[in-house]
């Protein structure tokens, strides 16, 4: 079942904002001020059959140019459309339709990509208890968008970062010369955030759920033993498996009885969704 999706906040967004049309526009754009700056129409075509997200990135661009621009849009933010569906139509001054068109198009075409490839996981896995999970690959500076795109997608999110969960990697193991003491020292140093364990084999999995973590995270198993893992973990820690995931994999996974997969190309293998902002009145549906 599909959460119930959460705003990003507002500073962020505009934070993102500020950045891109920034690096746009930076001291003005020469073009622009060759029109007359009168109220104006555009609207929004999207080309090919896609999931829409990024409305709040796409409005907040539009409206740090003309704080009285109006956004009509003709989706939900979440919602998978057909090849041609007008998706927006826009009423502003026209040196701002014109100035905002590519940054706000930008936002919403990587952002409805996310979006649609987490769907087409998602749906693949329909029927079985794995969730789809995304990671923290990522485009630099895009995280928070890019992480509620996959919620917008029916996806859930992994850590945001570094800071909110803490993954016991190999290397961690290696230093602390041992899964257990590893883990007690993650729970010293942090006891407030979620335990994630990364093994390698069933006997690392069994030390893993002698310590009770969060979750744990099988890598390089077989099906043979990603089935076996779940008859051991029994429910007592959610499994996750990550790694090399694709569509044409993700269901033979998710039917082994694991509870999470986390996908990177979600966010990492982006191809934007197609596009494209008109002037003028929107062809009647």
């Amino acid at each position: 079942m599909k959460e119930p999706l959460v705003s990003p906040d507002p500073a962020r967004v505009g934070a993102d904002v500020e950045r891109a049309l920034a690096e746009d526009i930076g001291s003005g754009d020469a073009t622009a001020d060759l029109l007359p700056d009168a109220p104006a129409q555009a609207w929004v075509v999207c080309k090919q059959a896609a999931v829409i997200a990024g409305r709040p990135w796409f409005d907040a661009t539009f409206h740090a140019l003309d704080s009285d621009a109006r956004i009509d849009w003709r989706v939900a933010e979440g919602e998978r459309v057909p090849a041609g569906s007008v998706v927006c139509v826009l009423h502003g001054r026209s040196r701002a339709l014109v100035s905002g068109e590519r940054t706000a198009l930008n936002f919403l075409q990587t952002l409805s990509a996310t979006a649609t490839a987490t769907a087409a996981f998602v749906e693949a896995v329909r029927g079985t208890r794995a969730r789809i999970l995304d990671t923290r690959k990522t485009l630099p500076g895009l995280r928070l968008a890019q992480k509620y795109a996959v919620r917008a997608g029916g996806g859930r999110n992994h850590r945001m970062g570094l800071h909110d969960a803490m993954m016991l990697k190999e290397n961690h193991i290696l230093a602390a010369d041992s899964i257990g003491e590893a883990m007690r020292r993650a729970r010293a140093t942090h006891p407030d955030i979620p335990l994630i364990v990364e093994v390698e084999t069933l006997d690392e999995l069994d030390q893993a759920l002698a310590g009770r973590p969060d979750r744990i995270l099988v890598d390089e198993f077989s099906m043979d033993d990603l089935r076996a893992a779940v008859r051991r973990a029994d429910g007592k820690v959610p499994l996750e498996v990550s790694g090399g995931v694709g569509l044409d994999t993700v269901r033979a996974l998710a039917e082994t009885g694991v509870d999470c997969i986390s996908v990177g190309a979600l966010t990492k293998h982006v191809q934007a969704v197609d596009l494209s902002m008109r002037f003028g009145a929107p062809p009647h549906p």
